[in-house]
Parts: structure tokens; sequence; C-alpha cells
């Protein structure tokens, strides 16, 4: 492990600068790490803060950042406003991911930096992400892709570095929530957030999301083995007890959980 740290280090000082788009999820934290020890105060994380983002991943990236010791930038953006992006077609990703890397490469030039680095791995591949053309036409360097680490190994890797979010579940921005030709409102997002807060708050549950259907009908996803947790009726009764008050009438618990890409 330590030969490949040095080898991920090394490439990175080719680039002499470097801003890392870092969410705080385990992919850009070790990118995030490994350019904080190939570049020094040369490499700046920014994340960008948005209606998109789920309660509490912004302070999640702040405290990783400060752990990791790089400097950090929060900047604000709001995708809804994007022309589009609010209809939700196939391709939204790609809408939001080339305004990011846009405002990335702006923020890069003000600090002299030619490289923007991301988390994107070879298990990424596998998955329907029509970000990853953004990222390619606006030339973001992917260093985990390029060494070609899969998801698990980018874990043992975070792991390795000391990172605290190594073990961290996957996450994702609440606009995949909805299905594609729905429109995204920033009620329809509020809604969703406070419901899979309700379901972390109340279960501890450790990987959430809360898939709308139409305006009201609400489907849980938990990880697999995070089911059992809603094996009681007094759960159950609480949990749809909060989410009318939210405003679903149905609320509904998908029985073989989280699967990404569903």
């Amino acid at each position: 492990m330590r030969f490949l740290v040095d080898e991920l280090v090394e490439e990175i000082k080719k680039v002499e600068g470097a801003l890392v788009a870092f969410s705080g999820g385990v992919d850009s934290s070790t990118v995030a790490a490994l350019a904080y020890r190939a570049l020094g105060d040369r490499a700046l994380a920014v994340t960008i803060n948005s209606p998109l983002l789920p309660h509490g991943e912004l302070e999640e990236a702040i405290e990783v950042a400060r752990v990791i010791g790089i400097r950090h930038h929060v900047v604000e953006l709001n995708e809804l406003e994007l022309p589009g992006f609010s209809d939700n077609p196939q391709d939204r990703c790609y809408v939001c991911k080339k305004a990011r890397f846009a405002l990335l490469k702006e923020l890069a030039s003000r600090e002299g930096f030619k490289a923007i680095l991301d988390g994107t791995n070879k298990s990424d591949l596998s998955d329907y992400r029509p970000g990853l053309r953004a990222a390619i036409e606006e030339g973001v360097r992917s260093p985990l892709l390029e060494a070609g680490l899969s998801k698990s190994e980018v874990r043992e890797l975070a792991k390795f570095l000391g990172l605290p979010n190594h073990d961290k579940p996957p996450s994702s921005c609440l606009a995949t929530r909805i299905p594609y030709g729905h429109r995204i409102t920033p009620e329809k997002l509020k809604k969703i957030d406070l419901a899979e807060r309700v379901v972390k708050e109340r279960l501890r549950a450790s990987l959430v999301r809360v898939r709308l259907h139409g305006d009201d009908v609400a489907r849980i996803e938990v990880s697999p083995r995070e089911r059992r947790l809603f094996f009681s009726e007094e759960v159950l009764d609480s949990i749809a007890s909060e989410f009318k008050r939210l405003g679903f009438r149905i609320t509904a618990l998908d029985l073989e959980g989280y699967r990404s890409n569903v």
C-alpha cells in the first residue's frame, strides 16, 4: 500500500498545483489527502454547497478537510437555476457537473492552478453516470481511475491513509431521489431531506434513501443489513406518522433494501 501511495503522490506532484472537487465522501477525501501530501498549500479542496446536498454532508466535509490538513473552501451553487436542470432530464447529472466544473475551473484559475482532480474510480464506470462526460470535456483528472482502483480498493487506501470516513456509506445528491422527467423543486428536495433525517435519527440507520413517487408517495431504502431496524409495529407506526406530518400520503419500505441506480 505504501508503494501505491508513493506512486499516486509522485503523479500528482507533476501538476504543481491542483484544486480538488471535494464532497467529503471517501473517494474525494482520498484524492484530497494524496494531493495534500503531494502539493501541500498548492492543493485546495473545494466543496460546493447547494440545495441538492443532504443534511450534514457539508459539516462532515469541513471536518474531514480539517483532519487532512488541506486548505478548504466552500462555494455556493444553485443547480435549480441552471437551464433545463429542474425538468429532470436523463442527462441531469451532465448539466449539473458541467456547471460545477465550470465554477471550479474559474476558482482554479484564480489560484493559478491548471489541474482539477476528482474522486472518480474504476467502479464508477459500471454505473450510469452522464456526469463523467462533463469531467472529460472539462479536462478534469481522476487519479484513482488513472491508477485503476476500484471502490473497495479506494476504501482500503483511505483506511491506510487514516481517513476517518474510510467506511462512510455511499452518498448522492437529493435530486437522485426523484425519477427522471418529474420536476425538481425546492419543496420536494426539502421534503426528501427531512424524511431521510427522520429515518437516520430515529433508527440510527447509516444509509438511507427516500425515493419520491409522484408528489406524496415515499419509498424508503436502507442498506439490506439495516432493514431489521424497521421490524416492529412501534417503529413502523412512528415513521409512518412522521412522514404523514411531512406531507406523504403513502410511505413504503423497499423490501430489498438500497440498490444504486434504481
